[in-house]
């Protein structure tokens, strides 16, 4: 397993996290990049447990995503089936992982205080945590894409898959945009990445 992931997340995290995957029903795949998450865990029919994470993911986002599915994994054989996916087991079991990983030889010193304030109380997805979510991001390739916060408005943009929409206005923390196809308003997060469209 240690060689499976040691180019994907960061060296210093290498011993901890073969500690924690120990277990001969879990097994973890590197998967091409799905747009709508990052990782995932399910049990399978045989009884066996898989995690999944999105090979495009930069390592310190792949390092969390990692301990994010094995506290799933986790939290299901210590409290059982019928626990929330993301509900206090959960959330207690994320904290108890991650703990050992927020320090200066693993991630970042910069993005430290951000995680060690993430995991005062763990969301279904960091992405939902703007300023951690940009954060990690700088850490990513370029990859010409701008994010909502930083469209004009007024300005139409594309989304991965392939719809068009037309920013308008800041609610509290989302922006409205405009379905150009539908006319339908959606809410966006300020960190989702997008096409501009221009002229």
């Amino acid at each position: 397993m240690q060689n499976q992931l040691k180019e994907f997340i960061p060296e210093s995290a290498l011993g901890q996290v073969s500690k924690l995957l120990e277990h001969d029903n879990l097994t973890v795949k590197v998967k091409k990049e799905r747009k709508t998450r990052h990782g995932d865990y399910r049990v399978l029919p045989n009884e066996k447990h898989e995690i999944t994470i999105n090979v495009s993911l930069n390592k310190y986002r792949f390092l969390i995503t990692l301990i994010h599915e094995i506290a799933h994994f986790e939290a299901y054989n210590r409290y059982g089936r019928f626990i929330k996916p993301h509900g206090k087991e959960w959330k207690y079991t994320f904290q108890h992982l991650i703990l050992p990983f927020l320090r200066p030889e693993v991630f970042p010193a910069k993005i430290l205080p951000l995680l060690a304030r993430h995991f005062k109380n763990p969301k279904a997805s960091s992405d939902t945590d703007i300023e951690l979510a940009l954060a990690l991001k700088q850490f990513d390739p370029p990859n010409g894409k701008v994010y909502i916060f930083e469209v004009p408005s007024g300005e139409t943009f594309r989304l991965y898959n392939g719809k068009v929409f037309k920013k308008g206005k800041k609610r509290v923390k989302r922006y409205e945009c405009l379905e150009v196809a539908t006319g339908r308003v959606y809410l966006f997060n300020p960190n989702v990445e997008v096409d501009l469209m221009r002229d």
